[in-house]
């Protein structure tokens, strides 16, 4: 691998962008959780606000168009009264399975990591 001045090799300035192309989609506090409550089945939107806790309806609306227009989830509008709306996950959102799942086994052993190194730190006053 050839490197050049200043700008990195070819393959890091690839990864690099292969990289943010990925961080811009899956952007933010709420991507990925909205994309683990989805894969438990489809959902009404305040199904889903409940499942998410603290998030507000309008950051909900937003993410939720952005996951539609990157073609993670699909919305479906039944014709009903009251008009009924129900949010599910395209077959393309399981690409990212194995990034969550390896957030997930990351997280879990990084939480054990702090925890323990917290508990062995002595308690100054």
């Amino acid at each position: 691998m050839q490197q050049t001045k200043r700008n990195g090799t070819e393959a890091c300035k690839s990864a690099m962008s292969s990289v943010k192309d990925a961080l811009y989609v899956l952007n933010g506090k709420w991507k990925l959780p909205l994309i683990i409550a989805l894969r438990e089945g489809p959902r009404r939107f305040n199904e889903i606000q409940k499942e998410l806790v603290d998030i507000t309806p309008k950051v909900l609306s937003k993410e939720l168009r952005e996951l539609e227009l990157n073609e993670f989830v699909v919305r479906k509008v039944y014709h009903t009264v009251p008009v009924t709306v129900i949010y599910e996950l395209t077959p393309y959102s399981s690409s990212v399975s194995p990034i969550i799942e390896a957030l997930k086994e990351w997280g879990e052993q990084h939480r054990e990591r702090i925890v323990k190194h917290r508990k062995e730190e002595p308690v100054t006053a």
